[in-house]
């Protein structure tokens, strides 16, 4: 062998080296980020899904005899939108039986008195088991409106859908409840809590109510990639949550 032909040989086998480092490093990095966490179901034995015209036509009855006890709906977002599955998801899961929520996407830089005028109008026609849920998160958003700005707005809405007789739930994750639901609520009691989160305790405290686990469940029934959701606590306090 030349020298030529052996520094060629060590300079390929350092490049395939360095590529599979490089691989080996992209996959651990993208394995600590799946957006999943399997929960214990002897802790949390109530499921849930949120759904979105993004899901495609759901056969609810399926999803509900595979162990899903309720779901939340999409009916709004911002000032004007409105989910076109709502009415048709909310009919059909009512019918196999599930409890049924519906969550309104906040946008920061839509008047909040507006945005809850969207989501009572949106889900005036549909009888609801579980609390109104407004959607908090940073993606999606615009990064310009100021913190004071979106927590002025996000009380607005919350005041005036409570004026209208409802319970109010805020989902978001770790970054947004500190950001802007703790500074907006600081003293007790604390609103109801919907945490996205892909860590086991979601939140430290367990000051939450329900817990998104899950970006990429597959639910029978749900043609796509499903959010996995659990509530705290056990079925009896699930029902004493629904009546409440």
């Amino acid at each position: 062998m030349t020298d030529r032909t052996a520094r060629r040989l060590a300079i390929c086998i350092v490049a395939a080296t360095g590529l599979f480092v490089a691989a080996f490093a992209v996959f651990r990095l993208a394995s600590r980020r799946e957006p999943h966490v399997e929960v214990d179901r002897t802790l949390y034995p109530v499921a849930g899904l949120d759904i979105s015209a993004h899901n495609g036509f759901v056969d609810f009855d399926s999803a509900a005899a595979a162990g899903i006890d309720f779901v939340y709906l999409k009916a709004s977002e911002g000032n004007t939108f409105r989910d076109t599955t709502f009415r048709s998801n909310c009919r059909r899961a009512r019918q196999a039986g599930m409890a049924v929520g519906a969550y309104h996407f906040f946008r920061f830089d839509c008047d909040g008195r507006r945005q809850a005028m969207n989501l009572l109008a949106a889900t005036d026609s549909c009888r609801l088991t579980l609390p109104l849920v407004i959607d908090i998160e940073e993606w999606g958003n615009p990064v310009e409106v100021a913190t004071d700005v979106v927590i002025g707005r996000l009380q607005t809405m919350e005041a005036m859908l409570r004026g209208a007789g409802h319970r109010v739930m805020f989902y978001t994750n770790k970054n947004g409840y500190w950001r802007f639901v703790r500074p907006a609520f600081p003293e007790p009691p604390h609103p109801l809590l919907w945490i996205c989160s892909f860590t086991d305790p979601p939140l430290a405290g367990g000051n939450w109510a329900l817990w998104q686990h899950s970006h990429r469940g597959r639910v029978p029934g749900v043609p796509s990639a499903a959010d996995l959701n659990t509530f705290n606590g056990s079925y009896a306090e699930f029902l004493e949550f629904l009546n409440h």
